[in-house]
């Protein structure tokens, strides 16, 4: 039996640094020669890195043709599975401005799992709009209907690598692949180029400025953390959340199910504030400066 899950040893994370996840799956390995003999497993192995089974798809190659969209998908056509050829059509885009109007940016990292689609069933009820930072190794295969469905809509998505490493700890090369492989995946499941990346554990520094501007992606941080990775108490993480102010970009973690109990009062509380629950590209009023570090407030505060 061999076990993969998230780095560890050097590459464990502080936890106060942000919410990381772990994710951990089986993979039952027979050997033939024990067909006939007693069954077992093998001891376990954590594979450290971004070390991927055979079946993950390879980095997008420079030539892949972009996929055209499928006329005649609206929001949530489909939904909530569609065939892997298809691709979603965003709505139409909204005219929001934040620098006279009160916005906040809810954003939900290291999915999709296995309560995004009840998360994206409560966004819909509410007419909410929320970015979505995907793990690659989290969306490719069944979450790739998650994916499209995000697009469809209208939530945005951005870049979260493809395995959730500490970007800086890797080779100049390994950061490329984290990221172009990502940005590979979603591509072809649901036709959009994202231009938005967000670094595990908020961990950046000059090469990954320098990854991210070659593939046009912008450094998305943010101002509030709810701590919803270590304190599981959904009155707890809607009262963190709700302490934002307008402009603020609001992290949470879609993986865990307090969270996602707890957006309908997140969601009640900023309604009756007169906020405006926008994707990241709606706060900033346009797309952001690839290879840019951005917090909230994006309008006064961003940084090369």
């Amino acid at each position: 039996m061999i076990l993969r899950g998230d780095p560890a040893g050097p590459l464990a994370v502080p936890a106060a640094l942000s919410g990381g996840s772990m994710r951990v799956w089986r993979v039952w390995v027979v050997p033939v020669a024990l067909l006939f003999a007693i069954w077992g497993c093998t001891s376990p192995i954590t594979l450290v890195g971004s070390v991927e089974p055979a079946t993950a798809p390879p980095p997008a190659p420079a030539s892949t043709p972009a996929p055209a969209p499928t006329p005649g998908l609206g929001p949530g056509a489909g939904r909530p599975h569609w065939g892997r050829g298809d691709l979603p059509v965003s709505p139409r885009a909204r005219r929001i401005n934040c620098e006279r109007i009160r916005c906040v940016a809810l954003t939900f990292d290291d999915g999709p799992g296995a309560y995004t689609e009840s998360l994206l069933d409560t966004l819909a009820g509410y007419r909410a709009r929320a970015t979505f930072f995907v793990i690659g190794r989290m969306a490719f295969g069944e979450g790739e209907n998650t994916l499209r469905r995000m697009v469809a809509e209208g939530h945005e998505l951005g870049n979260h690598t493809w395995a959730h490493p500490q970007l800086p700890l890797l080779s100049q090369a390994a950061i490329r692949e984290e990221l172009g492989r990502t940005q590979w995946l979603v591509k072809q499941a649901t036709g959009v180029t994202m231009i938005l990346m967000r670094p595990p554990y908020g961990l950046t520094d000059s090469r990954v400025a320098a990854e991210s501007r070659q593939l046009g992606l912008a450094q998305i941080l943010w101002d509030v953390d709810t701590l919803d990775w270590r304190d599981h108490d959904s009155s707890l993480v809607a009262r963190r959340a709700t302490e934002a102010g307008p402009g603020s970009i609001v992290l949470m973690h879609d993986i865990h199910h307090s969270t996602v109990q707890a957006v309908p009062r997140v969601l009640d509380d900023f309604a009756a504030r007169g906020y405006r629950f926008v994707t990241l590209s709606e706060l900033y009023g346009g797309r952001p400066a690839p290879g840019r570090k951005y917090y909230s407030n994006p309008w006064r505060r961003s940084s090369p």
